[in-house]
């Protein structure tokens, strides 16, 4: 690979990244701004006209951007602004081979994800990187671990890896070709929301590698992999339980937004993530700015589901507070039953119970078919709110 040549100006251009097999058509593309010789780069869905559009007004293609930027990657927009990490050649470049060398080394990859967003890109980056690439499975109209058999089929070793998020590790623990085919690989990179504990011992019984990953845009992705961070990569926690990271992979910050407090500590990136760290190992509790307000009282949702994804009734689940004239805000349980039919609240509420205080147990529950996601994979919260309110 050739020397990177920084420029002190660069312009930014618009990247479509079609779905399924076409999307091998932006490896040279990608080959050149990880070499240094191509422009920055704004990855948008290719055919998706809507949200093109909303990330070109907020991102600008076609102004300057600093030099040294080879991919503006637009976070998920939970704020409904979408903002744009800016990502280094050199962060690409530290973040892939870090998770080669923590995984064995280069392989071939699987891309089940669609690849404007910083997981799936990260699969086109790795194979760029490896000299691969990439078997690609078209989710363009939704993922099917039915299409999985014959991907790993035609994935060459002797080395193998995918990247999924929980909710596809689910469909597919479902469907036994999938899971056959997903244990011949050599690790499944696992990220973009936490996965629930019976999910992955289920997975882990099956004889899949799993790997759970914590990272987002504004790291290239996943820079610690089962709590532990990558080489090269910088944790630590504050006295407010808030998870702080930086090293190699860290962006330079966000597009127009040079002033924005996440990246007011030179050097770091300060998450909205509570969780702890002991002997070097990181583990998440939950979104700070997720936290409900019950009572006085505060609860973290994500510690909840935690709890409710192991009752066997309970597929999926997510807790979001709801208002509430008495309470400020009232726990609330959205669950994608498992077969045989929904648990009842009071059913829920004694499981929770048994674990954690009655302050955490869900007041309402609400049955629903899928859960709406925001993003690869992310339990899109705000629309919960939104039509349970």
């Amino acid at each position: 690979m050739g020397h990177e040549t920084i420029r002190s100006v660069n312009t930014l251009e618009l990247l479509p990244v079609p779905a399924g097999a076409a999307v091998r058509g932006v490896l040279p593309i990608l080959q050149r701004m990880l070499d240094g010789s191509g422009p920055a780069l704004l990855p948008v869905p290719d055919g998706d006209d809507r949200e093109t559009r909303r990330l070109v007004d907020a991102l600008c293609p076609g102004d300057p951007v600093a030099g040294d930027v080879g991919l503006v990657v637009a976070t998920s927009g939970t704020t409904g602004t979408p903002k744009g990490a800016q990502l280094s050649a050199a962060a690409l470049r530290a973040s892939g081979e870090a998770t080669h060398a923590r995984l064995g080394g280069p392989g071939s990859w699987l891309l089940a994800l669609p690849a404007h967003h910083i997981a799936g890109m990260q699969v086109l980056v790795r194979s760029v990187l490896g000299g691969t690439e990439p078997v690609v499975v078209d989710v363009s109209a939704g993922f099917d671990p039915g299409d999985l058999p014959a991907a790993v089929d035609a994935m060459p070793g002797p080395r193998r890896y995918t990247s999924m998020v929980p909710t596809q590790l689910v469909k597919a623990l479902d469907h036994p070709g999938a899971v056959t085919a997903l244990a011949r690989l050599d690790a499944i990179l696992l990220g973009g929301a936490a996965t629930p504990l019976p999910i992955l011992e289920r997975a882990r019984t099956a004889g899949l590698t799993v790997v759970r990953t914590y990272g987002m845009s504004e790291t290239c992705g996943g820079c610690v992999y089962e709590g532990v961070p990558l080489d090269g990569v910088h944790v630590r926690v504050d006295d407010d339980s808030r998870v702080w990271l930086g090293g190699t992979t860290l962006a330079s910050g966000y597009r127009g937004l040079p002033d924005h407090p996440a990246f007011a500590v030179p050097g770091w990136f300060r998450t909205d993530d509570a969780g702890t760290l002991e002997d070097g190992v990181l583990r998440i509790r939950g979104r700070l700015d997720e936290a409900i307000s019950t009572g006085g009282l505060t609860v973290v949702p994500q510690v909840v589901e935690a709890v409710l994804a192991e009752h066997p009734g309970v597929r999926e689940v997510a807790v979001v507070g709801l208002p509430d004239e008495r309470l400020g805000q009232r726990v609330t349980a959205v669950v994608v039953p498992a077969a045989g039919g929904a648990p009842t609240l009071a059913e829920l509420r004694e499981h929770v119970e048994a674990s954690l205080d009655a302050t955490a147990a869900p007041r309402e529950l609400q049955v629903v078919d899928a859960l709406p996601l925001r993003g690869p994979g992310k339990v899109d919260r705000r629309a919960l709110v939104a039509r349970f309110s």
